[in-house]
């Protein structure tokens, strides 16, 4: 009789588990973890969000290797890395295009939780750590974006820096310790070197990892927005669940294949991207003593960079007008108490006090921050019955469709230089971007929603 040997990693393995739960960890989040079954091409942007960022940490090791930073130095040693370093410049237009790439499988990463109610319960937390992620991607981009020290990085540099300079009493202290100079310097590039190659890199990965054990916590949704954890056999196997292992591998490594195909596309055909990726004006080495015609952040920075441009003088003065109205109206209005209209009138009074406090300068800031915090508040804004947006009023579609051409739109805008019609579009459009948000918690709960279905709505194919 023939006996069977283990085969000849299984010791290896044994000897392993028993000292690291490597088995235990496989099973947990990858053999055994039950993933929807209808889950769609809108699934695939955390896998590919997940390559995109070991790209950029393997050929920013390479990168590193090579650059000085050093003000004096900086500029001459990325034409080094281009010019002379093998292959130095496919490294460099790797991480350029990576980090484009990155924002937009972020946004559509987070667009499809917008769509599918993602951010729902119980997935509070899954989508809290994501918008911290994007804060955190946020600063890894702008600290890279003054490394090159060319003309719009440092004059980019210069611009963005100086806003702290808004905030009040703090603000040009807090600006001073950013730069570490009174303008942006050699200590400024040094400190914006070691927070982007360490600090923030290793908070990205940590909150990266965060992410992924929050959501396999939680499980994922799907696109009906149901808990497949309802219907589960004798085992307690979702009936509509299907292993990540090897389903959805395979499903994420064709869609990071063809994800792949597109990058190295406009790495090796269009690495500037048309002067969004990198500008014509980053090739000339940063001149204290000009400034260029128009300065203008990354494309990725745009739309929050346009409501920055968009808070005026005139947009506050507006501001205060409609706050005055609404405390006429409050004050004639019948069937209020006298209480309740003194409060309110107070309330008015102080806000239309606080915004004539500060200049518009720092209501610019805080609009841009307030433009991306307000994301972190979207599981308690959204007040739907449904999380899906399979399953709600047409109209919603047609909100979510405002919303995303409104942000282009800003997008775009920012991009360019100022002109009057460009700044009251942008205002327009700041204001819509907002009420999308906060009257969320009305518009959320109108209309006819459709009945959810007991099981997932799945086509084999």
């Amino acid at each position: 009789m023939r006996i069977m040997s283990k085969p000849p990693a299984k010791p290896i393995l044994d000897w392993v588990d028993r000292r690291f739960p490597l088995s235990a960890l496989y099973n947990d989040h990858l053999k055994q973890y039950y993933t929807p079954k209808n889950l769609n091409i809108w699934y695939v942007f955390g896998s590919i969000g997940l390559t995109v960022l070991a790209i950029q940490l393997v050929t920013g090791i390479f990168l590193v290797m090579h650059y000085k930073p050093d003000a004096a130095r900086a500029f001459a040693s990325v034409e080094y890395i281009m010019r002379d370093v093998p292959w130095g410049w496919l490294i460099r237009y790797m991480h350029s295009t990576g980090a484009s790439a990155f924002f937009v499988v972020m946004y559509l990463h987070m667009f499809r939780a917008l769509l599918y109610g993602s951010y729902r319960r119980p997935r509070e937390l899954v989508w809290i750590v994501g918008c911290t992620i994007l804060l955190a991607l946020m600063a890894e981009a702008f600290l890279g974006y003054l490394l090159p020290w060319g003309q719009m990085s440092y004059w980019g540099a210069q611009v963005i820096v100086n806003l702290f300079n808004a905030i009040p009493v703090i603000g040009p202290d807090l600006a001073l310790l950013i730069r570490g100079d009174y303008v942006v310097s050699d200590a400024t590039l040094s400190r914006f070197f070691s927070l982007h190659v360490v600090l923030v890199p290793l908070a990205l990965i940590a909150l990266v990892v965060a992410h992924i054990m929050a959501l396999h916590q939680v499980g994922s949704n799907n696109p009906d927005g149901i808990d497949i954890d309802a219907n589960t056999d004798a085992k307690g196997i979702p009936l509509d669940g299907i292993p990540f292992q090897p389903y959805y591998t395979v499903h994420d490594i064709f869609a990071v294949s063809v994800f792949l195909m597109v990058f190295f596309a406009v790495v090796f055909f269009a690495p500037n991207g048309g002067g969004y990726f990198l500008e014509a004006n980053n090739f000339i080495e940063a001149d204290p003593l000009k400034t260029p015609s128009h300065i203008a952040p990354v494309w990725y920075f745009t739309p929050f960079y346009s409501m920055l441009r968009a808070t005026t003088d005139l947009m506050v003065d507006v501001f205060c007008v409609i706050l005055a109205a609404l405390g006429v109206i409050v004050l004639v209005r019948r069937g209020l108490g006298k209480r309740t209209k003194a409060l309110a009138a107070i309330a008015l009074l102080g806000a239309i006090v606080l915004l004539r406090m500060f200049d518009a300068k720092f209501w610019g800031v805080v609009v841009m921050g307030a433009s991306v915090l307000l994301l972190f508040f979207l599981p308690w804004l959204d007040r739907s019955p449904v999380r899906s947006i399979r399953y709600r009023p047409g109209w919603h579609k047609a909100l979510y469709a405002v919303f995303v051409v409104d942000f282009l739109i800003l997008g775009t805008l920012g991009t360019r230089a100022p002109t009057a019609v460009g700044t009251y579009a942008a205002q327009a459009l700041t204001i819509l971007y907002f009420t999308f948000f906060l009257a969320m918690p009305i518009w959320s709960r109108l209309g006819s929603f459709r009945p959810l279905p007991n099981r997932l709505n799945f086509t084999p194919h």
